[in-house]
């Protein structure tokens, strides 16, 4: 995955702050704080994880607040423990008014980011490797898949252009060789990936030498076993085990050796990291 550029998040920064702001802006502030009030804040982590999304909230922050100095206290992809600041920045009232907005951006991305990394630590040890999904936030894709790069994942496919993922709704169990005999025609370079539910599909899949076999809501000995079959009969294809893959058994499926363990949850139910913003005295 690529590093973020503002193009990734500029727009959706500025229809969150536009969000926040509605016609009529920060009310609370201009009436209670004074115009030429200068403020010191730091952000803060209330808990242990990893920080995630320090560029975009910072930019957060330098748009309602032009002058805002920031300084990084940490980088993307660094662990945190409680109490741990991340940013400072010093500026006029206009810090207050960015606050939710950058602290919401810091506070989902640094849970993806935090949740892909104890996915990570369990499989450490075994070849396997954390994956997400496409199940990400409309319009945060780029954000989400940075934000598990950063936790320590690796990211599928960015979207439908750019991998051929074969799922049963794709063949229904009639045209799966024509259509990838199609796809080596028109992508010659496109990696496909076979989606699996059953042995028989399995032994579909083998004789049309994909780059991935995904075996899906597979557990057990029956997993074990085609493992095993598709390392004896193809090792160059990648294995993929998917479908409601938790913290408690990841670490489990890791064992048998698959090559991918892609994990939806990673984007689609990651907590939130706890960051909170508090006013200093310098």
């Amino acid at each position: 995955m690529r590093r973020l550029s503002p193009a990734d998040w500029r727009a959706l920064l500025r229809s969150a702050l536009q969000e926040d702001l509605g016609r009529d802006g920060d009310v609370t502030t201009r009436c209670f704080i004074p115009k030429n009030a200068r403020l010191n804040v730091r952000i803060v982590s209330r808990e242990a994880g990893v920080i995630c999304g320090l560029e975009i909230a910072a930019a957060a922050f330098k748009a309602c607040e032009p002058r805002a100095r920031v300084t990084l206290l940490a980088r993307d992809g660094a662990r945190v423990r409680p109490g741990r600041a991340v940013m400072a920045v010093s500026g006029g009232r206009g810090l207050l008014t960015a606050e939710r907005t950058a602290l919401n951006f810091l506070q989902r991305m640094s849970g993806v980011a935090s949740l892909t990394r104890r996915y990570a630590d369990r499989v450490r040890g075994t070849r396997a490797k954390v994956l997400d999904t496409r199940k990400t936030l409309p319009g945060w894709r780029a954000l989400d898949k940075y934000a598990v790069a950063c936790g320590g994942g690796l990211n599928h496919r960015l979207g439908l252009y750019d991998a051929a993922m074969v799922k049963d709704n794709h063949y229904c169990g009639k045209n799966l060789e024509e259509g990838a005999a199609r796809l080596r025609r028109a992508f010659p370079q496109m990696p496909l990936i076979i989606e699996c539910d059953t042995s028989a599909q399995v032994t579909r899949a083998l004789r049309l030498k994909p780059e991935v076999i995904l075996l899906d809501n597979m557990r057990g000995p029956r997993l074990r076993r085609e493992i095993r079959r598709i390392r004896g009969s193809a090792p160059r294809v990648k294995i993929e085990v998917s479908g409601g893959v938790g913290i408690e058994d990841v670490r489990a499926l890791a064992r048998l050796g698959p090559d991918r363990i892609s994990i939806g949850r990673l984007t689609h139910s990651a907590p939130a990291l706890d960051v909170g913003l508090d006013l200093s005295d310098r």
